[in-house]
């Protein structure tokens, strides 16, 4: 991940959270993106990890290609002090788009829960859910689980998703979230564009993807991956995969 090296003065993930708690949303996004983009982000976050997919063509032959995802969801702060960051997806596209990225599919969300290294069972909360103190409260549940065990990690958030439902939806500025897998492998959310765009809660995640994935050896960006009726499959299992970014 391209990003300026951290600033020896930049905030941890709990000063952030300090900070941030009398915000509204539009000026916690604001914040996270600028701590973001100015590279306030955990060493650990800014090397992608490789999940494999496959697809069979008309023809039955299989199809190979691998996208990079992000180890971990958004955070902000150093390797000693650092937190996850629930965002609306126009702050989420505002960075997938600084940093060469994009927002995942419900199926990469799956292909991901099953290539990672760490499966930890959802933890929901049930009171005062978009709250920023809930969303650093559940941050901490989350490491208490975790116990310092490193790699890809699944199973902890709501994926924030693109989806054909999106722009299909007759309610305007929707979001699409999908995920919170069980360690059955079985998502809590189904795809689901109920919620307006800027609600936030506890439960999201922002993950980046590398823009570029590798499609039987050749790098492909993936909005051509989407627009192609034959290797769309590898990224979407939707009947139609043409939405890929939401608007900010």
């Amino acid at each position: 991940m391209k990003l300026p090296a951290r600033p020896a003065a930049a905030l941890s993930g709990s000063a952030f959270y300090q900070q941030a708690a009398a915000y509204t949303w539009q000026q916690r996004d604001s914040l996270a993106v600028r701590e973001i983009l100015s590279g306030n982000v955990p060493d650990f976050l800014q090397k992608f990890v490789a999940i494999p997919v496959t697809a069979t063509n008309a023809e039955g032959k299989t199809i190979e290609a691998t996208f990079y995802a992000s180890p971990d969801y958004v955070s902000i702060g150093s390797k000693q002090d650092w937190a996850r960051i629930p965002l609306t997806p126009m702050a989420a596209q505002q960075l997938a788009d600084s940093l060469g990225c994009f927002l995942p599919t419900r199926k990469m969300v799956d292909a991901i829960y099953k290539q990672a290294a760490i499966k930890l069972e959802p933890l929901p909360l049930y009171a005062l859910r978009d709250s920023t103190p809930t969303f650093y409260h559940h941050h901490l549940m989350i490491e208490g689980q975790r116990q310092g065990r490193k790699g890809l990690i699944a199973g902890i958030k709501k994926d924030i998703v693109i989806s054909s439902k999106v722009n299909r939806d007759p309610r305007p500025d929707r979001v699409a979230i999908y995920g919170w897998h069980r360690t059955d492998g079985k998502a809590i959310q189904p795809l689901y564009t109920g919620h307006i765009n800027w609600y936030v809660d506890y439960s999201h995640g922002i993950r980046l993807i590398h823009r570029k994935l590798k499609v039987n050896g050749k790098w492909m960006d993936y909005t051509q991956v989407l627009q192609d009726p034959e290797l769309r499959q590898l990224l979407c299992d939707e009947e139609v995969c043409d939405f890929t970014a939401y608007p900010y």
